[in-house]
């Protein structure tokens, strides 16, 4: 098995995400700032999105639904290109969103249906190909419950186990150690408050009013599982403008750019994560991904 030397070579962070839009709503300032430091991103992204609805009235035409999964590779290309990273479909079919009471089936051959064995062999052939010392996911609720991103955190977490052991899909490349695994959290109970508040406070409306006022306190908020986070507000920018590059699925009229650049970054300019696994010694509350893996001259730069 090879093993990292971090001292020795460009910080490499591995995104593992269920649809092309994943990447640049969850953790895209983070991403823009690593490779802005000279650290290497990949961005994988296990469907192809196909059966993603148009959220956007503005792109909801007949081409467009003709086209669908052309249409949101070439937005995933984009998005990939504003933010710097480098990218890799993992090749499985979007599972939908299943609605109604009862739900319905999953429809057959989708990315949550195929044995987990597949897409791990795929996502650690990608691990030991591009080296990874750190690796981003979903929680074990996959953010939320869609069933894409629930399977995305099976099998990174499975992959991040696998891609080390040289008996795991010996035909996959060489063994290769990833480091630290975390888990992306974006929308905590507190991070929402603090916006709504900054907004009225502002003689603004608030977005996230319903949303709170909705907000099921018998469940646990995830915002209380961080335990690092990453200052990236100077990056919000380029967020932003990937995110308007997957057109099909971010209106730019929506709540997601309600809130002025200046007030996020006054409030809340840092994206948010749980360290879960961790082989070196990084003791949190943590402010970097890379955290005890930087060389003593990166953090005198730093």
């Amino acid at each position: 098995m090879t093993s990292p030397d971090p001292s020795r070579e460009p910080l490499r962070l591995m995104t593992v995400h269920a649809h092309p839009d994943d990447e640049s709503s969850k953790g895209a300032a983070s991403s823009a700032r690593y490779v802005a430091e000279g650290a290497e991103v990949m961005v994988v992204t296990c469907t192809g999105g196909e059966r993603g609805s148009i959220l956007n009235p503005a792109m909801d035409r007949p081409d467009v639904l003709q086209n669908m999964p052309a249409v949101r590779q070439a937005e995933m290309a984009r998005a990939a290109e504003i933010l710097g990273v480098q990218h890799r479909w993992l090749g499985f079919v979007d599972s939908g969103l299943p609605e109604g009471d009862p739900l319905p089936p999953l429809p057959e051959g989708c990315f949550a249906l195929v044995p987990l064995e597949e897409p791990t062999e795929a996502l650690v052939r990608l691990v030991r190909e591009f080296r990874p010392h750190v690796i981003v996911t979903y929680d074990e609720n996959g953010g939320y419950p869609h069933p894409d991103h629930i399977r995305t955190h099976e099998v990174s977490v499975a992959a991040f186990d696998a891609a080390p052991d040289p008996d795991s899909f010996p035909d996959a490349g060489e063994p290769w150690q990833p480091l630290k695994l975390y888990y992306s959290h974006g929308f905590s109970k507190a991070r929402l408050v603090a916006f709504s508040e900054a907004l009225k406070a502002r003689g603004l409306e608030s977005p996230y009013q319903a949303w709170l006022d909705n907000w099921k306190d018998d469940r646990p908020d995830p915002g209380l599982r961080v335990t690092t986070k990453v200052e990236c507000g100077e990056y919000f920018e380029v967020r932003d403008e990937a995110l308007k590059a997957h057109a099909t699925q971010i209106d730019p009229t929506s709540r997601w750019f309600f809130t002025p650049l200046d007030v996020q970054r006054e409030v809340w300019p840092t994206e948010d994560y749980e360290l879960v696994r961790s082989l070196v010694d990084s003791p949190t509350p943590e402010d970097d991904l890379f955290a005890g893996l930087r060389t003593p001259a990166e953090l005198k730069a730093g």
